[in-house]
């Protein structure tokens, strides 16, 4: 295009120039001092970090269990109430095992709550099915991190 052919402008367009700019388009919703504050949280961002950092330390803890229980220490056949009651004398063993189960079933419990939220069509049935998963989690963390701590060696 050269300096002498013409442009054709639409009869838009054509009111707007350097003496007559385009209006300044504002955002939808425009905050102002009386606008209220946003309600929204960063949950489900937190949710699918959580679940990225638990399912590395998840992989560690359970890799290292498999590997030191199963092969390390003589095999599966080593395995029995003794050899139970022999780790979790220690408090190092108490702290691994304890991490494991808590970490395994609030994974689990939020990889649950997501399944439901995708599936579950309805308000009332969501609701529901995550109750029922919270409380399977809350009470296996509960009777769990029970058993760990109050685990007594001398019950035979």
């Amino acid at each position: 295009m050269s300096a002498t052919d013409h442009v054709e402008l639409s009869s838009s367009s054509a009111a707007y120039g350097p003496d007559n700019p385009a209006p300044v388009i504002e955002p939808p919703r425009a905050r102002t001092k009386r606008t209220p504050r946003s309600t929204r949280t960063n949950f489900e961002m937190y949710g699918w970090l959580f679940m990225r950092l638990s399912g590395i330390v998840l992989v560690v803890l359970v890799i290292g269990h498999l590997l030191i229980q199963l092969v390390l220490d003589g095999g599966v056949t080593k395995v029995g109430f003794a050899f139970v009651a022999g780790r979790w004398a220690s408090p190092f063993w108490q702290t691994w095992d304890l991490l494991m189960l808590w970490l395994a079933m609030l994974h689990g419990g939020n990889g649950l709550r997501t399944v439901i939220n995708d599936y579950a069509e309805r308000d009332n049935t969501r609701f529901w099915l995550k109750m029922l998963v919270y409380t399977a989690t809350a009470f296996t963390i509960i009777l769990g991190t029970l058993v760990i701590f109050t685990f007594d060696p001398n019950i035979r």
